[in-house]
């Protein structure tokens, strides 16, 4: 039987019909308006319903980027998407006539959940996943279960604080992990060096037309892989922030593998080398323990459709 997964972004929304080996047979896309929520609500149901008729559907996931209760019906805030105590699961079913069950889970964790039972760690038992792009999200599993916390607000890692006094985060806090080790620090540090050091940057404002307010993640990527050598520096920067970062997490969680993913995973070992050594340098009782690996994420930008789908068919533990 198949499941369907929706994947809620800034500005598109991804429904897709997911069968029970974690493969995507069916999708629709569909632009977002953050703003309007019922819009949200109605295209959901729409792409739904279209589906229903042409699949059997044992329940739909709705993977939604923002801080979701603990029973998974409501998004209680989200950043981007003007959702507040908002009963997502709820208003989604009622378009639906409740002809199938409905869950919302975090973005990052529906993602984490299609990395552990289809992808990179799919052999493990205890995952940490982290999602580098904009910010820093996370997921964790714990002897094969999702750890969402007493409220549905775990696995926030990004807003661990590891400088304090350090740089403003949009949660309020500064100097949260997330300011250091995601593709927004990467694309700070990348317009700093290019007014602070323009002819070593040159590269770099070559690919942004001349402005540093140009200079965006992928410019650092390309200019990274093509050898240059500032732009290399500030990837291995971004990955050694993930390692130390990681090697903490450890401390609390002992996972046998962390999985990364994200936008700026496209740089691959240059970020993630980097990330395994700081990992290694950092790790409590290291040369005493197993150190776990760091994997790139396998799943890539479907893992959202596909870990929501699979925990709305509840898929068994491995």
């Amino acid at each position: 039987m198949h499941a369907i997964g929706v994947d809620i972004g800034g500005t598109k929304i991804a429904v897709g019909v997911v069968d029970g080996t974690g493969a995507i047979v069916d999708k629709i896309v569909s632009p977002t308006d953050p703003a309007e929520p019922a819009s949200i609500d109605d295209a959901i149901a729409k792409d739904v319903l279209a589906f229903a008729d042409s699949y059997e559907i044992a329940g739909v996931g709705v993977a939604a980027a923002g801080f979701v209760s603990s029973d998974r019906s409501h998004v209680i805030f989200a950043p981007n998407i003007a959702w507040r105590e908002y009963p997502l699961a709820e208003r989604v079913s009622t378009l639906i006539d409740a002809r199938f069950p409905v869950v919302v889970e975090n973005d990052a964790n529906a993602a984490g959940w299609a990395e552990f039972v289809y992808g990179a760690a799919r052999d493990a038992h205890t995952m940490v996943m982290l999602t580098i792009g904009t910010g820093l999200g996370a997921a964790i599993v714990v002897d094969g279960e999702l750890l969402r916390g007493a409220y549905g607000f775990a696995a926030e890692l990004g807003h661990v604080r590891v400088m304090p006094g350090g740089h403003p985060c949009g949660c309020g806090l500064r100097g949260c992990w997330e300011q250091y080790a995601s593709g927004s620090a990467l694309v700070r540090e990348a317009r700093r060096a290019a007014v602070d050091r323009p002819v070593r940057a040159a590269r770099l404002l070559d690919l942004a037309g001349g402005e540093p307010a140009g200079i965006k993640g992928p410019h650092v990527t390309q200019a990274a892989v093509e050898g240059d050598e500032l732009a290399i520096e500030l990837l291995a920067e971004v990955g050694t922030w993930i390692g130390a970062g990681a090697a903490s997490i450890a401390a609390v969680l002992d996972p046998d593998v962390y999985v990364v993913g994200g936008g700026v995973i496209a740089a691959g070992d240059l970020m993630l080398e980097p990330a395994r050594e700081s990992y290694v340098e950092n790790l409590p009782a290291v040369g005493h323990r197993p150190v776990a690996p760091i994997l790139a994420a396998a799943m890539g930008n479907d893992a959202g459709i596909v870990g929501a789908a699979a925990l709305a068919r509840e898929v068994p533990l491995h």
